[in-house]
C-alpha cells in the first residue's frame, strides 16, 4: 500500500488492533521489548503473531526504470489467490539478473 493508505488496509487494522491490545501500557524501551510484544500477541480465535528484527542495511535512492518495473509487472508478478488487491506472487526464478 502506498504511504498512508494503511488505513483502508484491512488486513492491517485487524492485526494491529490487537498488536496495540497486547502492548497497551507497556514502554516500548527497546527493539527487543517491541518484537518480542508483538511476537507475544495471540488470540481466542487462533491468531498467532510472527515478529523478527530485520538488522539488514537497505540502499536509499535505488531507482528501477519504468520500463524494467512494466517488464517485471507484466512477467513475474501475479496477484495472490488470497486478497490479491493486496498480496502478490513473485515468480523469482525467472527474474532476470
Amino acid at each position: 500500500m502506498p504511504p498512508g493508505t494503511s488505513k483502508w488496509n484491512k488486513i492491517e487494522h485487524h492485526l494491529f488492533s490487537h498488536i496495540s491490545m497486547n502492548w497497551a501500557g507497556q514502554p516500548l524501551t527497546s527493539h527487543d521489548v517491541a518484537i518480542n510484544l508483538i511476537a507475544g500477541t495471540t488470540t481466542p480465535t487462533g491468531l498467532i503473531v510472527r515478529a523478527e528484527l530485520d538488522t539488514s542495511t537497505y540502499p536509499r535512492g535505488v531507482k528501477v526504470p519504468d520500463r524494467e518495473m512494466r517488464e517485471l509487472m507484466k512477467h513475474h508478478v501475479s496477484p495472490h489467490e488470497f486478497h490479491g488487491e493486496w498480496n502478490y506472487d513473485v515468480t523469482a526464478s525467472q527474474l532476470p539478473n
